[in-house]
């Protein structure tokens, strides 16, 4: 894919990211076919659920979210076979999981940073080994 969309779906992730009401931590993730955006998600809490992802604590947080990857799946409603995913955080194992099984055959992301990689080094491994188990490429995004 030529540089110029690479550059556009990730800064399309983002700014998707952007719209998350998380204070700490914005994912966002953009699924394309080829040229075409076929969907968008950042992590949240579901619909009808109250958001307060700025007071409420931590693991109570995180067992209410939505991420990013999770979002874009679910709003896709179609066949994601051989899509691509643009993320701006390192999918988790359960994200992970999702891609593989819902056929997406490239995940695009940046290098993480040495604070999130010092925080969530165990479970991207757990992610890295399944993609290569399935044979879903990751390709670094230079940012």
């Amino acid at each position: 894919m030529a540089s110029k969309w690479a550059t556009r779906f990730f800064q399309m992730a983002e700014l998707v990211g952007s719209w998350s009401k998380d204070p700490s931590t914005q994912v966002g993730a953009v699924i394309t076919e080829g040229n075409r955006i076929v969907s968008l998600g950042y992590n949240g809490y579901p619909h009808g659920v109250s958001d307060r992802a700025d007071t409420e604590d931590r693991e109570l947080k995180y067992a209410k979210t939505i991420h990013a990857e999770e979002n874009a799946i679910l709003f896709a409603k179609r066949d994601l076979k051989n899509c691509e995913i643009w993320v701006t955080h390192f999918p988790c194992p359960s994200c992970a999981a999702k891609i593989i099984q819902t056929g997406i055959s490239v995940v695009h992301c940046p290098q993480q940073t040495d604070d999130f990689l010092s925080r969530w080094a165990d479970k991207i491994k757990i992610s890295e080994s399944m993609f290569v188990e399935a044979g879903v490429q990751v390709h670094w995004v230079k940012t």
